[in-house]
């Protein structure tokens, strides 16, 4: 079974539902990693990483604390095992297509090219889809 970190930033809490729906998930193999603690040497003690960030302003990634802590790790994402998941509210998604294009670019196994997104909050199929999510990283 695999150490899977899961880190986030929510504002709203939807992304944060998500987040300890995918922890639930993975179980004993689950750690809930604030944003502002996650660093390029805290990452290599996880196997596979969940990231996950709502959808802001143009459709881009919240900018004080969650961008630049994914900056920071890149370059150290290469190989690593990620997932990306958040919410939005408007538009169709670019956000999330723009974040695992980057991802890949920096050499990133995605567990899914599309990410794990849900328009507002999630609803019982979403948390569920989190949760199966979450098992599926541990036993990757």
């Amino acid at each position: 079974m695999s150490k899977v970190a899961i880190v986030f930033w929510s504002a709203t809490g939807n992304t944060e539902t998500m987040a300890n729906c995918i922890a639930e998930g993975a179980g004993a193999n689950g750690t809930i990693v604030p944003c502002t603690e996650m660093t390029p040497a805290k990452l290599a003690e996880f196997d596979v990483v969940a990231f996950g960030c709502p959808a802001m302003g143009a459709e881009q990634l919240e900018e004080s604390e969650f961008e630049p802590m994914f900056a920071a790790l890149e370059g150290s994402l290469n190989g690593k095992k990620i997932a990306l998941f958040g919410s939005y509210g408007w538009g169709d998604g670019q956000w999330m297509r723009d974040w695992a294009q980057r991802a890949q670019d920096d050499g990133a196994q995605l567990f899914s090219e599309e990410g794990l997104i849900c328009n507002e909050t999630p609803d019982d199929d979403v948390q569920a889809a989190c949760r199966k999510l979450g098992a599926d990283l541990a036993a990757w």
